[in-house]
């Protein structure tokens, strides 16, 4: 809801008298008295056939302006959002009192708050034992196959007795409990030996890709060529030397690292959380039309990119479409509410880079081309090419200034 404030403004002095002369001269010049040429009946008939107060408002609107500029420049640290109404509060021959109210720009409070962070005695202990998994070692036992053991093995699988397409493979690396087989398939490996063939009889689920394997009995003969283990490091002195972390020598250690890193990196994700829920409360409350050409331009940088994503996963846009019987009008309906968003906020916060008068100096962009090739791996012409030159990096350090402004207002 905006705010507002009433300020009063008094004329005076000289200034009011000038006025009230001046008005007196044009009702004199044009008013019309019988008995008497047009301007030149006395000022008595003329006040009493016009009226003194009548003579005073028409002096009002001749420093009316005056006070409107006088008012502003006293309150020139107020956000005034539209032009004041005035009115008259006193008037007499001696000033004229003028009632302006302000509507002041409303104080904004998104009602976003930032999440608070916490870390808990098992977070950091999944952590630590998600460690000593990334330095297990793989070695080759004897015996037999034991649930989360490493199957080296050979498998063909059969249906109604003739080989079928995509179920052979030689020297396959199953790990069992992974459930990358069709169910049963692990399970019945467990308890084989190095060397040891055999036919596991098994049904492929109802809901399988391959139209002709739903729901069939197939048999499928394996043999294990080879069995590891994953052997887990114990928290000795070793492992500690094989982490070459300075400072960490013990368990107490590791885990007081861990819980920082763990602290750091959920921090990070909250204050990006609490900056996505401000800028979308912001625009949300934001009254602006968006051109629809800006729009389409933005759909199509979100489709290219979105190409570039699957080209990494070894995928074309054409096969994705295939794979999700879709098309690109789809994927830019999907994506058209997004897209949307990212505009609004790119106008609310250039908005606010321009109010607040927002200058990026040389050293600034220097120093964030400095940062982020070093941590790219890039030299620094290459990594401005890459960007779009030093005024996308001007561009973006000024946004993320005005997204730290728009925090502010909301704290």
């Amino acid at each position: 809801m905006s705010k507002t404030k009433e300020i009063k403004i008094k004329i005076e002095g000289k200034t009011w008298a000038d006025a009230i002369e001046k008005a007196y001269k044009k009702i004199e010049k044009d008013i019309k008295v019988d008995g008497f040429r047009k301007g030149h009946a006395p000022k008595d008939i003329i006040l009493k056939k016009y009226g003194e107060a009548n003579i005073w408002l028409d002096a009002a609107d001749l420093v009316i302006e005056d006070a409107y500029k006088k008012m502003v420049e006293e309150n020139k640290d107020e956000e005034i959002v539209t032009r004041p109404d005035a009115s008259i509060g006193a008037i007499t021959n001696e000033y004229v009192e003028f009632v302006f109210t302000l509507t002041l720009r409303p104080e904004i409070k998104l009602g976003v708050k930032k999440e608070e962070v916490k870390v808990s005695a098992k977070e950091v202990t999944e952590s630590l034992e998600n460690m000593r998994k990334r330095y297990a070692e793989v070695v080759v036992k004897e015996g037999k196959v034991e649930n989360g053991d490493t199957a080296i093995i050979d498998f063909e699988g059969f249906k109604d007795g003739v080989a079928f397409e995509g179920g052979k493979g030689e020297n396959y690396s199953l790990q069992i409990g992974s459930n990358t087989f069709i169910p049963g398939f692990e399970e019945q490996i467990i308890g084989m030996k190095k060397g040891e063939t055999k036919d596991l009889n098994l049904t492929f689920p109802e809901d399988y890709h391959e139209e002709s394997l739903k729901g069939a009995p197939v048999v499928f003969k394996v043999t294990v060529n080879e069995i590891k283990q994953t052997k887990i490091p114990e928290l000795n002195e070793d492992f500690f030397q094989d982490l070459g972390m300075e400072g960490i020598n013990d368990e107490k250690s590791l885990k007081a690292e861990l819980k920082k890193t763990i602290e750091a990196r959920k921090e990070k994700d909250a204050e990006n959380k609490f900056m996505d829920a401000v800028l979308d409360k912001a625009v949300e409350n934001m009254e602006v039309e968006i051109p629809h050409q800006m729009i389409h331009d933005e759909l199509d940088r979100m489709i290219h990119q979105y190409e570039e994503n699957l080209q990494m996963q070894g995928l074309t846009l054409e096969q994705f479409y295939k794979f999700t019987n879709s098309n690109e009008q789809a994927l830019k309906d999907q994506m058209h509410g997004e897209a949307e968003k990212r505009v609004a906020s790119r106008f609310l916060l250039e908005e606010i880079a321009k109010k607040e008068k927002i200058e990026i100096d040389k050293k600034e962009v220097e120093e964030e081309i400095k940062k982020l090739s070093e941590a790219y791996s890039m030299e620094e012409e290459e990594f401005k090419k890459a960007v779009g030159g030093t005024e996308m990096i001007e561009y973006d350090l000024k946004m993320r200034k005005a997204i730290e402004l728009l925090k502010e207002v909301n704290e």
